[in-house]
C-alpha cells in the first residue's frame, strides 16, 4: 500500500513556469498540487518541458498569471482505467468550458499544459490544468459549521453561477458541495466542469457519471446512448434544491441513511408512491423554492433565471452578494483540516468519479433506516456466516460509497476476515500493522478521510473499525481501475491481493503473485461463504479456488 497519489509529482518539479509545492488531494485518475510561479529563465536541467495548450485572456490591467495556483495533473498520456474510456472526453469537456466561458461565479483556468518529460514516463504526456486558487469549499464549511449563518447569501451566489452557465448554453451536470469553492475574498465559485455539456436546443449529452444524492430521478436509470446521457438544465435545478435543503437544515430532502437508500427514495417519489417530506426546519420562503426545484418531472421545475430572482429575494441580497468576512475558520483541527488546505475542492473533478464521495460531508442523511444491524444489507451479505453485526453497517456502507461494482460488501467482509478474523484489537508491531484491517498507520493516513485529503497527523494505534473499514473501501476503489483488464482470476480476489501487496505487483504477475496465493485463496473462500447465493458467482469462485489451492502432497 504505497504511493497512494494517482499522479505522484515530487515537490519542486517544474512544468511550464510553475513549481509544484505541497500535495492537496488525489482521486482515481489524477492529483492536485499547490504551485507557485517561477521565472521562465529560472529552470534547472531537471525541469520538465511543457507544451502550452491554451491560456485565458487576462482582463485589462490584470497580471497574465498569478503568483500561486492549483495544478491538476491528469495522466492522459497513459492508458485510461478500466470502465473509464471517456476520461479524455471528461478532460476535454472541462477545458472547453474554461476556454469559452469567463464569468465571476465560475472558477478560472489560467492555462493548460502538457508535460513533455520522457525521463519520467509516469508524468510524460499528462495534461495539467492551471486553476485559480481557492480558500476552501462548501463541503468543508458544512463539515465545520452545519447550517452556516451565511447560508442564504452563499446559495444566492451559487444560483447566480448556475444562471450564468445556463445563460451561456451549458449544463453543469454535477453540482454538489464539493464543487462549490469559497475564495479568499469571500466570494463563491462553481468548479469541476468535466461533466458539463453544451446545450443543443433544450438538452445536452453528458457521460453517465454523477453523484446520486444530487441526481434527479429521471437520470438515475436513464438509457445511455452512444453520445452519453441526455441532460437538461433542470438537472442542475434539482441539484440546487438538494443543496439548498442541506445548507439550510443540515439534512437531505429525501430519507435514507445512505446514498443508495436516498436514491431509492427519489425513485419512489418520482413514481408517485411517496411524497416529498421537507424538513420542518426549512423556512417557509425557502420551502417553496426547494419544492419547486424538486418536482417529480423535469418539465415542472422552475427555470434557472426565475429561480435566481426568487433565491435573491429569499436571501435578502442584490446581485453578486458577498459572504460575511471570516466565513472560513482560521484554525485547523484534525476534523476540519480541509478548511486550511487551500484548493482541496479544486481537486473535486479528480475525486469526483472513480473514488468519488457519493455522500458529501455536511448532512445527517435524513431519517435512519429501520433495519437492525444483524440484517443490514442482507441481500448483499449473508447474515448466517459469523460476520459481527456491529460491523455490518460499516461494511455495507463502505462498499456502497464506491462506484466500482467489484467493491462489494462481501469482498470487504472477506478481506477483513482474512486480515484479522474481525479482531478490532489486532496488534502486529513487527509488521507495523494494527486493527481490523491490518492498516499501517502511515498508509491509513492517506485514506482515513472521505474527502481525499490526507489526515494532518498519522493515526496512532489502536485503530478503530469506524476509521479502518471505510478506508478499506476507499483504497479498494482506488485500486480497481489500476488493475489490468487481462489479469487472470476473480477480479475481487485480485483486489484483495493488491490490498495485501500492491496493484503494481499484481499487474506484473499477471494475477495473484505466488507469495500471496494462500492469502488469495482464503479471501476467495470467504467471498463464496459471505455472498448470497448466486450460482454464476459461486461457480466462478469455485473455479478460482481450484486453480489457486496448492496441491496436496504425499
Amino acid at each position: 500500500m504505497t504511493e497512494p497519489y494517482a499522479v505522484p509529482v515530487p515537490k519542486g518539479y517544474r512544468v511550464g513556469v510553475w513549481e509544484v509545492r505541497e500535495p492537496i488531494a488525489t482521486g482515481a485518475f489524477g492529483s492536485v498540487y499547490a504551485a507557485r510561479r517561477v521565472g521562465d529563465t529560472d529552470r534547472s536541467a531537471g525541469d520538465a518541458a511543457a507544451r502550452r495548450e491554451g491560456r485565458s485572456r487576462p482582463r485589462a490591467g490584470e497580471p497574465e498569471l498569478p503568483r500561486t495556483a492549483a495544478l491538476k495533473f491528469l495522466p492522459t498520456g497513459t492508458a485510461t482505467p478500466r470502465r473509464l474510456s471517456h476520461l479524455r472526453e471528461l478532460i476535454e469537456r472541462e477545458v472547453e468550458l474554461y476556454r469559452r466561458l469567463r464569468h465571476p461565479r465560475l472558477v478560472r483556468m489560467y492555462e493548460t499544459l502538457t508535460v513533455d518529460d520522457p525521463d519520467r514516463p509516469e508524468l510524460d504526456g499528462a495534461t495539467v490544468l492551471v486553476l485559480e486558487r481557492a480558500q476552501g469549499s462548501l463541503s468543508a464549511l458544512l463539515t465545520a459549521a452545519p447550517r452556516p449563518a451565511a447560508g442564504p447569501a452563499l446559495l444566492a451566489q451559487i444560483c447566480e453561477g448556475l444562471a450564468q452557465l445556463h445563460g451561456a448554453g451549458w449544463v453543469h451536470g454535477d453540482l454538489k458541495p464539493a464543487n462549490v469553492l469559497l475564495m479568499a475574498d469571500d466570494s463563491v465559485r462553481l468548479a469541476d466542469f468535466n461533466m458539463a455539456a453544451e446545450l443543443e436546443g433544450t438538452h445536452a449529452y453528458t457521460p453517465a457519471f454523477s453523484t446520486p444524492d444530487y441526481t434527479p430521478p429521471e437520470l438515475l436509470w436513464t438509457e445511455i446512448g452512444e453520445r452519453g446521457r441526455r441532460i437538461r438544465p433542470s438537472a442542475d435545478v434539482w441539484a440546487f434544491g438538494v443543496l439548498a435543503h442541506l445548507v439550510l437544515t443540515d439534512s437531505f430532502p429525501l430519507p435514507g441513511a445512505t446514498p443508495t437508500a436516498r436514491r431509492d427514495a427519489a425513485a419512489a417519489y418520482a413514481r408517485g408512491t411517496d411524497e416529498l417530506r421537507l424538513s420542518p426546519e426549512l423556512p417557509d420562503t425557502w420551502r417553496e423554492i426547494v419544492r419547486d426545484c424538486l418536482t417529480r418531472t423535469h418539465a415542472d421545475r422552475i427555470p434557472s433565471d426565475d429561480l435566481l430572482r426568487r433565491v435573491e429575494a429569499a436571501a435578502g441580497t442584490g446581485r453578486s452578494p458577498r459572504l460575511p468576512r471570516r466565513l472560513l475558520p482560521r484554525r485547523r483541527s484534525r476534523r476540519t483540516g480541509i478548511l486550511a488546505t487551500a484548493l482541496a475542492v479544486v481537486a473535486a473533478s479528480v475525486l469526483g468519479y472513480g473514488v468519488s464521495n457519493w455522500a458529501d460531508a455536511g448532512g445527517s442523511g435524513g431519517e435512519s433506516e429501520k433495519v437492525t444491524p444483524a440484517s443490514y444489507g442482507a441481500d448483499e451479505l449473508r447474515t448466517d456466516k459469523g460476520i459481527p453485526a456491529a460491523y455490518r453497517r460499516l461494511i455495507v456502507d463502505s462498499a456502497h460509497d464506491c462506484v466500482q461494482p467489484e467493491v462489494t460488501p462481501a469482498l470487504i467482509a472477506a478481506l477483513l476476515k482474512a486480515e484479522s478474523d474481525f479482531d478490532p484489537d489486532l496488534s502486529d508491531p513487527a509488521k507495523d500493522e494494527y486493527g481490523i484491517a491490518r492498516w499501517t498507520p502511515a498508509v491509513l493516513r492517506w485514506w482515513i478521510r472521505d474527502d481525499g485529503v490526507p489526515a494532518k497527523e498519522t493515526p496512532s494505534p489502536p485503530l478503530s473499525p469506524s476509521e479502518s473499514i471505510p478506508a478499506v473501501g476507499r483504497y479498494l476503489c482506488f485500486i480497481e481501475p489500476r488493475l489490468r483488464d487481462d489479469l487472470s482470476g476473480d477480479r475481487r480476489v485480485l483486489l484483495a491481493a493488491a490490498y495485501r501487496t500492491s496493484y503494481r505487483k499484481v499487474n506484473e504477475a499477471g494475477g495473484v503473485p505466488p507469495a500471496n496465493r494462500v492469502y488469495a485463496t482464503r479471501v476467495a473462500r470467504f467471498l463464496k461463504e459471505y455472498t448470497p447465493q448466486d450460482r454464476d458467482y459461486t461457480d466462478r469462485v469455485a473455479h478460482y479456488l481450484e486453480e489457486y489451492t496448492p496441491p496436496r502432497t504425499g
